[in-house]
């Protein structure tokens, strides 16, 4: 059997189409568009073209979108203030400090700045605590992709074996709490750097989640044959056989595709269900705060 592609670029320009509709009544109504509002400190390259990619999606849905750009070494209290300004300012929806940030500002407390009902990243340990609880505001962006590609492709999940490789607070824990609760039911096991014999974890996947940051680690013998692999890395690695000399991988091996039941590509899986889900969080921020929802 030939394994499904779970194409997140398709799914993300369907779900844009249909957000833009939702935009365009909710401006009507309400006299302007949802907002959103991003701050990059510094000149990481990954980070400026992230940025970018968000701001021109926002532009194709119609939500208004501004970027803040301050230098590297900006003090923590500048940041502080343009945080609390963004926080106060009605007029604006949803906010995100891009990271990685640079050396000096501790990401965790820069998290804590944002307003809840604005922390569209569903970062802030309010939001984190209501996801654990069952009554989410906003989920983390790229689990919450991640889930809609599997919803969408008729994956199922209850009952079913998930392992997810990775343990930080963006994606690998708030992946294993979705797939854990209730009505999507499955039985979840992180998995890490430091678990014992981790091939042999990942093989009793039915369903594979990898986000451990390391280019094509998970190869075809670690993969239950039939599984539904979802890749959420994406690293550039010197390739001199290419034109520019490198290519994009994600930590899942592409022959892994042989094996598995389904599978994301890299690029065009997880990393555009991710923004687009950070545009629907800024509609429903927006909704909430005007009495919509």
């Amino acid at each position: 059997m030939r394994a499904i592609v779970l194409d997140g670029k398709a799914l993300a320009a369907q779900r844009r189409v249909s957000l833009a509709a939702r935009v365009e009544r909710l401006e009507k109504t309400h006299g302007r568009p949802p907002a959103l509002s991003v701050i990059l400190v510094g000149e990481d390259p990954a980070s400026e073209v992230y940025v970018r990619n968000k701001h021109l999606a926002c532009e194709k849905a119609g939500i208004r979108s501004a970027v803040h750009t301050l230098p590297a070494d900006t003090p923590r209290e500048t940041l502080r203030e343009a945080v609390e300004s963004i926080n106060a300012d009605a007029s604006v929806d949803g906010l995100l400090v891009q990271l990685p940030l640079p050396e000096g500002l501790d990401p965790a407390e820069v998290r804590e700045w944002i307003a809840p009902e604005k922390d569209v990243d569903g970062l802030h340990p309010d939001n984190v605590g209501r996801l654990a609880s069952g009554a989410p505001r906003f989920v983390p962006c790229t689990p919450l992709g991640c889930l809609r590609l599997l919803e969408h492709h008729d994956i199922a999940t209850r009952g079913r074996r998930a392992v997810v490789v990775g343990r930080s607070l963006i994606v690998g824990r708030p992946m294993a709490t979705l797939l854990s609760t209730k009505g999507i039911d499955a039985t979840v096991t992180i998995a890490h750097s430091r678990s014992g014999d981790l091939a042999a974890i990942c093989r009793e996947a039915e369903i594979l989640v990898v986000a451990a940051g390391r280019p094509e680690m998970v190869r075809a013998d670690w993969v239950r044959p039939g599984a539904a692999v979802v890749d959420v890395g994406i690293h550039r690695v010197e390739d001199r056989s290419r034109p520019r000399g490198f290519r994009l991988c994600g930590d899942v091996h592409p022959e892994v595709a042989e094996v598995a039941g389904a599978f994301t590509p890299v690029p065009g899986g997880v990393g555009p269900m991710t923004i687009a889900m950070l545009l629907e969080n800024t509609v429903d921020g927006f909704e909430r705060r005007v009495g919509g929802r």
